[in-house]
């Protein structure tokens, strides 16, 4: 695995939700993004994003280590919960609040911030 695909695991396995998507949450590139991002939040859920628009290489080695072939990817307590739709559909079910409570525990709203991790230079902001 190359240092890009080292970082990307460290991103997962280290924060508790994690949001590859097209763009940032302050400039989302993409509707399938945008929507994802929009289910998180409506969790209450503490979002972790990387950009993978600066570099194919992110893209490439994400979707090696996932499986998963498009974007964005949504991962909570290092697993993968899916893309846009799965992931609204289960805000709207109820289930993607019992899947948070479940992997980060009941309170997990309490540190309910965003970040932006940049796996290219491992900068957070």
């Amino acid at each position: 695995m190359s240092e890009v695909g080292d970082r990307i695991k460290q991103v997962i396995d280290d924060e508790p939700v994690v949001l590859f998507m097209k763009g940032t949450p302050q400039f989302v590139m993409c509707g399938n993004s945008g929507r994802a991002l929009e289910a998180l939040r409506a969790q209450g859920a503490p979002v972790t994003t990387v950009d993978v628009l600066p570099d194919p290489s992110i893209r490439q080695e994400l979707s090696e280590l996932s499986g998963w072939p498009t974007i964005p990817q949504v991962f909570v307590g290092g697993e993968l919960v899916g893309g846009a739709d799965i992931t609204q559909e289960l805000a709207e079910s109820g289930e993607l609040k019992r899947i948070l409570e479940e992997k980060l525990g009941p309170a997990y709203g309490d540190s309910a911030e965003e970040r932006v991790v940049d796996v290219l230079s491992g900068a957070t902001r």
